[in-house]
């Protein structure tokens, strides 16, 4: 090879790393190859309408861009999972109340089938559909383990409003709801952001801790090891072996909602923990039986002793 022809080569290489370079930059600032209608916020001919999403999936959906949320990752494992280009966070809201009457020692969603299990199908599902449909974007859905504050993502893309005890409320189902999403490289037109809350303030008066996160109720019903006395009385006086839901069960934004019609949900549902009962698929289960059990005893042996009375 003469050095001309290994100039040429070198220029050639050169050209190929900045046009593949321009290319990846255009891409993840939702914009087309020489196209005239593109704009900072995406192309106007490529831009995708929530309610697009919502025929595909035939559910309820909110959108926000992405990019009002990547200085807010959660750093975890899933985080590597984020499309490299990613425009859209589409978020979805499911219910998981099955009866009016509150179950009688555990939360609502601890009363049904783990929601890691059922929303993760769901979303698998959601991700197929969609990428059957457009087929040169990714689509990758998180839930709970997500690097997506889901709170604010689900708030910024109006598919409720953020309550003040940090839960998302929504006009149908209240505050009852599991939150997943669906992060793409495909620039979705964003739905527009709901009201705040009421702002009332009664779950914060209800709460025993005054919403108080590193005290939360829920928290220490989770917590390994030996309780102190005190600990355990305040679950005892709540009748708490897993989780809380005291102040969702005051907040007037959650009166007279709509139920949950996810069969795997209405079909596992639990009133009541009962020592000794499988708890495989069940969202206590992934910190183990002893915690639950410890609890549970915590309370019967209360009731015990007070029958003795």
């Amino acid at each position: 090879m003469s050095a001309g022809d290994y100039l040429i080569l070198c220029i050639l290489a050169v050209l190929t790393a900045v046009a593949v370079t321009y290319i990846i930059k255009q891409k993840k600032a939702g914009r087309c190859i020489g196209c005239s209608e593109c704009k900072p916020g995406g192309c106007e001919k490529n831009k995708v309408g929530y309610k697009e999403i919502e025929k595909t999936l035939n559910t309820k959906v909110g959108v926000c861009p992405f990019s009002a949320l990547k200085d807010e990752l959660i750093d975890c494992r899933k985080k590597g999972e984020i499309p490299a280009a990613a425009q859209s966070v589409i978020t979805f809201a499911f219910p998981y109340k099955v009866k009016d009457e509150t179950p009688e020692n555990i939360s609502r969603y601890s009363a049904v089938k783990d929601y890691h299990i059922v929303v993760g199908e769901i979303l698998k599902d959601y991700c197929i559909k969609l990428k059957e449909k457009y087929k040169e974007f990714e689509f990758v859905g998180f839930t709970d383990n997500s690097p997506i504050p889901e709170v604010k993502a689900a708030a910024l893309s109006g598919l409720g409003v953020r309550g003040k005890n940090g839960l998302l409320i929504t006009e149908k189902y209240g505050s009852f709801v599991f939150l997943g999403e669906i992060v793409t490289d495909m620039y979705i037109t964003p739905k527009e952001r709901k009201e705040e809350c009421i702002g009332c303030k009664l779950c914060e008066k209800a709460c025993p801790v005054g919403l108080n996160k590193q005290n939360c109720l829920s928290a220490l019903t989770q917590k390994k090891g030996d309780l102190t006395e005190d600990e355990r009385e305040v679950l005892r006086k709540h009748s708490l072996v897993w989780g809380c839901d005291i102040c969702q069960n005051v907040c007037p934004m959650n009166r007279d909602k709509a139920k949950t019609d996810i069969k795997e949900f209405l079909t596992s549902y639990r009133g009541k923990y009962i020592s000794g009962e499988d708890i495989t698929s069940r969202a206590y289960a992934w910190r183990g039986e002893k915690v639950i059990r410890r609890n549970a005893e915590n309370i019967e042996n209360n009731k015990e002793q007070q029958d003795l009375k």
